[in-house]
């Protein structure tokens, strides 16, 4: 089937399916992040539109999580809408973004929708991420931004403190701004904002959908410094707020997130070392990156010559597993992989590991 497809019949199946396509966080965190949610239906907060700044506390606890108290905040739909407002803000027809093969895609195309380009950067060997030599030898006059997803999707690499820093030397040196998506941030306990280094043209966006669970409420934030954040807001189109239930459950995600987020990481550590145990049991399939600093896997499976799209659809129809076909998150080596997210509860995460094995058996007869 083809992947549109396969996510109809994932979701008519919710409740039965192991969701592992989508980087989704289907761990159980704390009540409070549900309570929140009843209590504003109870008191029938929808009923208004949302103050447009955001519900009291929010914007400030986002900037107290990441340390940025003195930046400039804007709540978003998810923090993919950031992303669209600051590609339309700096990017015009003829501009280059330097970003990375494999990588999200969608970001991609925004870039295309501004007129502008993208420089894909091969990535998939070692080590697994960008280079500052690399990008330095990429960048042209018309380079205006460098895209960090860190950690990567789908690889599942991060990059140290210094080798932050050394991507921001380069785009300072080159004037490009740094777009810093720190996606899965809460997933690597060490990781670094590039802000820290290049504060005066870094854009961070910021998510709740992975680390807090909360994909399918549609909430995040882009944060910059005050004369950035200027010119992304001229490209909102949200003038009524962001949805207020999301608000109030993304609040009390992050007032309550020390007390979840070890267990969280946790239960992450254990499920890779359960999927790096089923993979090593399929001749020619391989993890590129182990351990994973993020919530998933590039499972490489090129030489078993079987078709990721084929391994998606059988462990779909046949074992109600979810995960994702290479080619969504790259072209040129999408058809070496399946990505699979392990954000999920152990046990889900077995059944993927008792499924994969039988899965590449029978496709590969």
């Amino acid at each position: 089937m083809a992947s549109m497809d396969n996510f109809e019949f994932a979701h008519r199946h919710r409740k039965q399916v192991v969701w592992m396509s989508q980087n989704t966080n289907m761990i159980p965190l704390s009540p409070k992040i549900n309570e929140a949610i009843r209590q504003s239906v109870n008191e029938r907060e929808y009923n208004l539109y949302g103050f447009k700044k955001g519900v009291f506390g929010l914007c400030d606890a986002i900037k107290a999580d990441l340390k940025m108290e003195d930046w400039d905040i804007h709540l978003t739909n998810g923090g993919i809408e950031g992303l669209y407002m600051a590609n339309r803000a700096f990017l015009q027809p003829g501009d280059e973004v330097i970003a990375t093969d494999p990588s999200f895609m969608p970001i991609h195309d925004q870039v295309l929708m501004a007129g502008a380009k993208v420089k894909e950067l091969d990535i998939y060997h070692e080590p697994w991420k960008l280079t500052p030599e690399h990008v330095s030898d990429a960048a042209t006059p018309k380079s205006k931004m460098l895209l960090i997803i860190d950690p990567n999707n789908p690889l599942g690499t991060a990059y140290s403190r210094q080798e932050i820093r050394a991507l921001c030397e380069v785009a300072e040196d080159r004037g490009m701004f740094v777009i810093d998506d720190i996606t899965y941030r809460d997933f690597n306990p060490l990781h670094t904002l590039a802000s820290d280094f290049y504060p005066e043209k870094t854009i961070v966006s910021y998510s709740f959908s992975k680390g807090c669970g909360m994909a399918g409420m549609r909430i995040g934030a882009v944060l910059a410094p005050p004369d950035v954040m200027k010119a992304i807001k001229k490209f909102d189109t949200n003038v009524l707020g962001v949805n207020v239930l999301a608000q109030r459950g993304a609040l009390a995600a992050l007032e309550t997130k020390k007390r979840w987020l070890p267990k969280l990481r946790q239960i992450c550590r254990k499920n890779q070392d359960v999927i790096k145990s089923a993979v090593s049991k399929v001749r020619g399939a391989y993890l590129p990156v182990f351990p994973s600093l993020a919530n998933m896997f590039c499972v490489d499976i090129r030489e078993t010559g079987v078709n990721p799209e084929k391994v998606e659809a059988m462990l779909l129809q046949d074992h109600y597993i979810h995960t994702r076909a290479g080619q969504y998150l790259s072209k040129r080596f999408g058809p070496r992989f399946v990505r699979v997210s392990f954000s999920i509860p152990t046990e889900q995460c077995r059944k993927f590991a008792a499924a994969f094995p039988k899965v590449m058996k029978a496709l590969s007869k």
